[in-house]
């Protein structure tokens, strides 16, 4: 019998342990600078429409990091480029913390920036785990990876619980604590074992061009999905601490929903994959993107603790089908040649779609209505036309001829 395949199997979930563990431990800094990163902008912004500017700043730094460190791993392999990505979450975490106690919001939007190159890292893993597994165990491996987060769900709001009033200045111990967190990754990676991609030669195919590749049909519609799915996931969740805090409840509470919400988009992972290996990852997306729409007319019944509670765990549900199921649809649309041009370009576009979500947030909520109330709506109603955009898309995909996709 031929030992290869075996030896590749063990290979494939060594390194699916590996990248489950850092979604689950590494992970928990977002949780934790997405729980307070608007709350602690707010204090020290000289306007209240800025408060989400520092998470809007992350998600920035993640979009204009997303193609140069595809291309580095395409180069120097996934272990160099996720080393790459703990050093900058740990320096913005470090640099923000310093803004906070100087009281300089420049400062604290530049920590929250260089952030945004351990956030753009992150989103590699799910992609890094499809490296070396095959056949149905490819969008499994994907869906356990997302699953990782289950434990950063639980972990970085309880975090934000115990750090963010510790220190006389608020907020300060939880991005202290988050430089810890990313220091821990260098023990971690020492164990991912993805071989690095052979260096290309120009006698042979280089794959598409990336023009080429956006007109493919079925890429445009995946990063179409993993676009909306991702952006207006955050555009809801970036507000809801504000919301949560402005309606009259304090920020423990406001942590316990967003909680909820991260339990939401990561507990399903552990079924996701085996419903797309089943059904298909387009009848999985079409079911994300009817769950957010569902999120958001139960965000627009009222601004109660329950009512802040289903929306936000409709929305987990709804991001965890939606960006998954575009992830699986992208990962089998390429050749391996074209990885590093189509991963890098995917997640240039999903966050450049999540930055203006976040950057909306703020002003729809602060800035955009005369109460709390009204600007969580306006949040809400937001989400509209970016769903009849994924979801007109993905029907057009579905009905074009077989040999057309």
């Amino acid at each position: 019998m031929d030992i290869a395949p075996s030896r590749e199997s063990r290979r494939a979930r060594r390194n699916v342990t590996v990248l489950v563990l850092a979604q689950a431990f590494l992970g928990a800094q977002m949780s934790m600078i997405f729980t307070v990163g608007g709350l602690a902008g707010q204090t020290l912004a000289p306007n209240p429409c800025l408060a989400t500017l520092p998470i809007s700043l992350i998600v920035l730094g993640s979009m204009l990091s997303a193609g140069p460190l595809s291309g580095f791993m395409q180069r120097a392999g996934r272990r160099a480029g996720f080393l790459l990505g703990i050093a900058g979450g740990a320096a913005g975490a470090a640099i923000a913390a310093l803004g906070l106690y100087q009281g300089s919001f420049g400062l604290f939007l530049a920590g929250s920036l260089l952030t945004g190159l351990y956030m753009s890292a992150q989103g590699f893993y799910r992609f890094a785990a499809a490296d070396t597994a095959e056949g149905t165990f490819q969008p499994k491996a994907i869906s356990y990876v997302l699953a990782g987060g289950l434990v950063a769900a639980i972990l970085g709001p309880q975090l934000v619980k115990v750090t963010a009033e510790a220190m006389v200045i608020p907020f300060l111990g939880t991005y202290l604590v988050a430089i810890g967190i990313n220091l821990s990754g260098v023990l971690l990676f020492a164990f991912l074992d993805i071989p690095r991609p052979p260096p290309r030669d120009p006698a042979h195919h280089r794959g598409r061009s990336r023009a080429d590749l956006l007109r493919d049909p079925a890429i445009a519609v995946a990063i179409i999905c993993g676009m909306v799915s991702y952006a207006l996931m955050n555009l809801v969740m970036t507000s809801t601490p504000l919301a949560v805090v402005g309606c009259g409840f304090d920020t423990g509470t406001a942590a316990d929903i967003v909680t909820a919400h991260v339990l939401a988009m990561y507990v399903p992972s552990f079924f996701t994959g085996h419903l797309i290996a089943r059904f298909g990852a387009r009848p999985i997306v079409a079911l994300g993107l009817a769950i957010l729409a569902a999120a958001g007319a139960v965000a627009l019944t009222g601004v109660e603790i329950e009512s802040f509670l289903v929306t936000l765990i409709l929305l987990g549900i709804g991001w965890n089908f939606g960006f998954i199921g575009a992830t699986a649809m992208l990962a089998q649309s390429h050749g391996p040649e074209e990885r590093g041009a189509v991963q890098g370009m995917n997640d240039i576009l999903v966050f450049g779609g999540v930055t203006l979500a976040s950057l909306a947030s703020g002003g729809l909520m602060n800035c955009s209505a005369s109460s709390a109330q009204e600007g969580w709506m306006a949040v809400n109603m937001a989400m509209v036309p970016f769903l009849a955009l994924a979801g007109g898309a993905l029907i057009w995909l579905t009905l074009r001829p077989k040999d057309e996709t």
